[in-house]
């Protein structure tokens, strides 16, 4: 890897909405990708490290893949197969790839890795956050050696998109949310409010997919589920949640407007679980620990999705 690009670690549940990501991570030259870390979320693990092969194979692109946690930590959860598809590729029943992933596991190669490239390493988290838990209770040195961690994740004024206060990739493993944001001093945070404030028309995503390239005929294979899903359910526009944090990771420089404070995740609640508690005014005494998202430049963000789906 030459000195000069940042190495890139993604840690993510593929799903429709993590390929889109990943296309824009594919896409960067300022980046080098050297890992993707594979859990359970949107669906199964069978599914996810398979999506994530193929989409390596359609791409181009030589990562290795690690398959991590079959299940959240402690409870078990649903899966989200009813955006994604059964398969949480739109279950187009694609042929799947000849490769197949490493025999480390995802929770090993992340520590491995943080030490390849201390100091320097930008880890992404694109789902649940189970992967990350683990390698902290092998080694809760791990954040030293993380120059950005950047996670999809959370609702902060608890409008919530799986239960009435809390984000799915939360919801589905509190437990490894909670290790998480307790032993990084500071997660940049793109949450499901900041998707919802950065929707995408319609017609212009399909604009996007018309692109002649192979990467944006698998797209628009893979995502008709969901944005037919998305159309019914939310309007005239979609939302691309994992895309979002990806901008925020490959090119702050897009970032309008951040706020830093304290956040816990609640483990306890009955209507609550999952969900991600800000104390917007400071009065617990906790250190800010989440550089929050809230505005990002919107057509910048639609350039790198554009860019990334036409990219041959």
């Amino acid at each position: 890897m030459t000195n000069d690009r940042i190495p890139l670690l993604i840690d993510t549940d593929p799903g429709v909405d993590d390929a889109l990501a990943l296309l824009m991570a594919f896409n960067d030259t300022r980046h080098e990708l050297v890992a993707l870390t594979i859990a359970a979320g949107n669906v199964g693990l069978e599914h996810t490290v398979a999506n994530a092969l193929k989409l390596c194979e359609v791409c181009g692109v030589d990562v290795p893949v690690f398959a991590g946690a079959d299940a959240p930590l402690l409870h078990p959860a649903l899966d989200a197969a009813y955006v994604h598809g059964r398969d949480g590729f739109g279950d187009t029943g694609y042929v799947p790839s000849k490769r197949q992933a490493e025999a480390e596991h995802a929770a090993l190669a992340i520590l491995r890795l943080s030490h390849q490239h201390a100091g320097r390493l930008l880890l992404v988290a694109l789902g649940p956050l189970t992967n990350i838990a683990l390698a902290l209770k092998l080694d809760p040195t791990l954040p030293q050696r993380v120059a950005r961690c950047v996670v999809m994740g959370g609702a902060v004024s608890a409008h919530g998109n799986i239960t009435a206060a809390a984000e799915f990739n939360i919801a589905f493993d509190p437990e490894s949310a909670h290790l998480v944001f307790a032993a990084f001093p500071r997660i940049e945070l793109a949450d499901w409010e900041a998707v919802l404030a950065h929707g995408l028309p319609h017609v212009d995503v399909e604009r996007w997919l018309a692109a002649d390239s192979p990467r944006a005929r698998f797209y628009a294979g893979i995502s008709t589920h969901t944005r037919a899903w998305s159309r019914a359910g939310r309007g005239e526009r979609w939302h691309a949640a994992d895309a979002l944090a990806m901008a925020l990771a490959l090119e702050p420089g897009g970032v309008v407007e951040m706020l830093e404070r304290p956040l816990v995740v609640e483990l306890d609640g009955r209507h609550t679980r999952g969900s991600t508690v800000i104390d917007w005014n400071r009065q617990g005494g906790r250190a800010d620990n989440t550089a929050i998202l809230m505005r990002y430049e919107q057509g910048h963000f639609e350039r790198l999705l554009e860019s990334a789906l036409a990219a041959s």
